[in-house]
């Protein structure tokens, strides 16, 4: 089940750069790739809930784990910055979904 949230993280960040690159649906190749890149990422979600994956647990992995790779591939190479309450707010993003995982574990 992890492996298709791996998935679904992976087919979504690339989606979400092709939304970047498709100039308002105007480019037709990254509209393609975007339009293939969210649907598998549904897809893949949905395969890891199947598997028996808790819907919130989940959906906070998908989100944060997509939201920090966003930001640090925006910073390394799309010369975007990152504030220090930016970055302070995606560690607290990571910290709460750390504390999903371990809540569900005890």
């Amino acid at each position: 089940m992890w492996l298709w949230l791996g998935g679904a993280i992976f087919s979504e960040v690339v989606a979400t750069l092709s939304l970047r690159a498709s100039a308002g649906f105007t480019r037709v190749l990254p509209t393609v790739l975007l339009t293939i890149g969210y649907a598998f990422s549904f897809f893949a979600l949905s395969q890891a809930l199947k598997l028996g994956m808790d819907i919130g647990v989940a959906y906070a992995v998908w989100s944060a784990i997509g939201v920090a790779l966003i930001a640090t591939i925006g910073v390394l190479f799309l010369h975007e910055s990152l504030s220090p309450l930016q970055i302070g707010g995606l560690v607290l993003i990571i910290a709460g979904v750390v504390a999903l995982e371990l809540g569900r574990a005890t």
